[in-house]
């Protein structure tokens, strides 16, 4: 079966960039001219997701009105001639009918429990996961890279990217077993590793691709790191018995959580943007005088 849904979780109250977070939720912080969130929609929608699952939290209404109709903002856009270029950017962010789903997490459990609450509504096939607060930018779209894998090897898949030997204990690394191009056959995961045990400095990049097994291992899974139910402890169980691969994706990663990895992500797409290319160049070279 092929992949028509995704998750989201969105439940996150952004500690990391508090206190911006503080009554704006992390996943609608501007990347320049969208929020960040819309760019992860767009990569889904480009990989052929036909529905969306959005794991809300408390205070985060605001997503669920992104996504919907602004009757009364289109219709003062559609009455001025010059706005019509912003009337369509603006209608291009309304999702279809039907074609997403909100649902609850009411109390911050861990990723692997956000990842469960939206188990009624995946149902019984194959589905996605892509974290919201990190951007992809590849063409074609990282999920997309990995669904044509996915095609042709089935299974479980999570996305990664290589990263600095001196840096791999600050993440989440694959243990690789075999190789066929940019796609790895796992033995492992290992999280947070000391650089002398590091499986590998391969670290897995917030997209998934998981078989709905998943779903009976999250049901009982215990809490693991930070006091949480973790998706990672539920994924090793399911390679146990199912067949894992890591997808080295071409493209580059953005960490919206972090202060400095939003920072990157603004002027990255602000430099790539034509609207603002040439101010953005000019700026960062004003202030690259001052040391």
């Amino acid at each position: 079966m092929g992949i028509r849904k995704a998750v989201l979780p969105v439940a996150g109250h952004g500690t990391r960039v508090l206190p911006a977070t503080k009554s704006i939720p992390k996943e609608l912080l501007p990347v320049v001219d969208r929020p960040a969130l819309q760019y992860v929609v767009d990569e889904a929608l480009e990989a052929g997701i036909e529905h969306l699952v959005f794991v809300t939290g408390r205070g985060k209404g605001a997503i669920e009105d992104y996504f919907d109709e602004a009757f009364e903002l289109e219709t003062a856009l559609a009455a001025k001639a010059s706005k019509a270029e912003i009337l369509e950017q603006v209608r291009k962010t309304k999702l279809p009918a039907g074609a997403a789903s909100f649902t609850r997490q009411q109390a911050p459990l861990g990723l692997g429990h956000a990842v469960w609450c939206a188990k009624d509504i995946i149902g019984n096939e194959p589905f996605a996961v892509l974290l919201p607060d990190v951007i992809v930018r590849a063409k074609p779209s990282c999920l997309a890279q990995m669904v044509t894998a996915y095609d042709k090897a089935g299974g479980n898949i999570v996305a990664v990217d290589p990263v600095p030997e001196e840096k791999v204990s600050s993440y989440g690394v694959i243990a690789p077993k075999s190789r066929d191009g940019r796609l790895i056959e796992m033995s492992g995961m290992v999280e947070k590793p000391p650089r002398e045990e590091a499986p590998s400095n391969l670290k897995i990049t917030g997209r998934y691709i998981l078989q709905p097994e998943i779903f009976g291992l999250l049901e009982d899974q215990g809490k693991g790191a930070g006091g949480e139910i973790q998706l990672t402890d539920a994924m090793e169980r399911l390679m146990k018995k199912q067949s894992f691969y890591a997808y080295e994706f071409e493209g580059e990663e953005f960490d919206c959580g972090s202060k400095a990895g939003y920072f990157e992500a603004v002027v990255a797409h602000a430099l790539e943007n034509p609207e603002t290319a040439d101010d953005a160049r000019d700026i960062l070279a004003r202030y690259a005088t001052r040391g």
